[in-house]
């Protein structure tokens, strides 16, 4: 598919810790035109200036090839932040924080030429749960949840009618919060805890452990997340629950343990079927949905 086919193309963004990623969304399907995909790295932990030159890269080729006064654009973006007005509120998260108190809204429409009222911002968590129900694993319910599992810990619910970024990452678990025991850094954590060493990633720790290493920190991380939803699931009572996120890719290796822990066996259990194209439509649909 190309621009000249969609129907009224709005741009979905995906910002993460590291990266960039946007593109037009055909508002007729609620998919990513792929020839349009622009991605870029970000050093997230660099000036304010560095950050919004890779911003401005990925989106002004974008915003260029819609007409003067079209465009529309729905940024995906994690917290701190506050989405209303677009001001960012990082600090102290190793990410970003040197755009601290900025009003990210107006900069990046000055950077692109743009109007400030064409950028609206949404949580990153709450963006992928709409993508998944407009056009992924939860486009055939009503009442869904959604996690997202990788650097941090995303979570959000329709199940009060309107999708809504539930931010229970920093609900109190164990002996700190909820994303500390469910993230990517509780695996690595775990594993020097085991072996002594470390590694980079879960896709390292997966190539550089025995089987019986893997079994073990799986089956812990499998009780946690399971502990949990269990929680997410009672307060919620959806009919589905969509696992996204970069350790959702290492679904065989926790999925069967995960499976018996669940208590309320109705809740049916899918992983993204969209991966990255979440965030993007969930981003876009701010506007389609309008």
């Amino acid at each position: 598919m190309n621009l000249n086919t969609a129907l009224t193309p709005f741009i979905g963004v995906d910002i993460g810790g590291s990266h960039i990623t946007a593109a037009y969304i055909d508002s007729s399907n609620y998919h990513v035109i792929s020839d349009s995909l622009k991605r870029e790295r970000v050093a997230s932990e660099s000036t304010a200036a560095v950050i919004f030159d890779s911003w401005v890269e990925a989106l002004s080729s974008l915003v260029a090839g819609l007409p003067i006064g079209e465009v529309k654009i729905g940024v995906a973006m994690p917290g701190p932040f506050d989405y209303k007005k677009g001001i960012a509120l990082f600090e102290n998260v190793k990410k970003y924080d040197s755009l601290y108190g900025l009003d990210v809204g107006r900069i990046l429409s000055e950077r692109l030429n743009i109007s400030r009222q064409s950028i609206i911002f949404i949580n990153d968590a709450e963006a992928f749960l709409r993508g998944e129900m407009a056009a992924g694993a939860a486009a055939d319910k009503d009442r869904a949840i959604g996690i997202t599992l990788g650097t941090g810990l995303g979570s959000a619910s329709n199940c009060s009618g309107t999708v809504v970024d539930v931010n229970r990452a920093a609900l109190p678990f164990l002996e700190q919060n909820a994303e500390e025991y469910i993230s990517t850094r509780w695996f690595l954590a775990r594993y020097k805890e085991l072996t002594g060493k470390e590694v980079k990633n879960v896709e390292d720790l997966l190539d550089n452990s025995t089987l019986a290493l893997k079994n073990q920190i799986f089956d812990e991380f499998a009780i946690n997340l399971a502990s949990f939803l269990n929680d997410f699931i009672a307060d919620e009572n959806p009919e589905v629950l969509v696992i996204g996120g970069n350790i959702a890719r290492t679904w065989d290796h926790f999925m069967p343990q995960l499976q018996q822990k669940i208590v309320n066996k109705n809740v049916i259990i899918r992983q993204t079927e969209m991966w990255e194209d979440a965030a993007l439509v969930g981003a876009a649909c701010i506007w389609i949905n309008q």
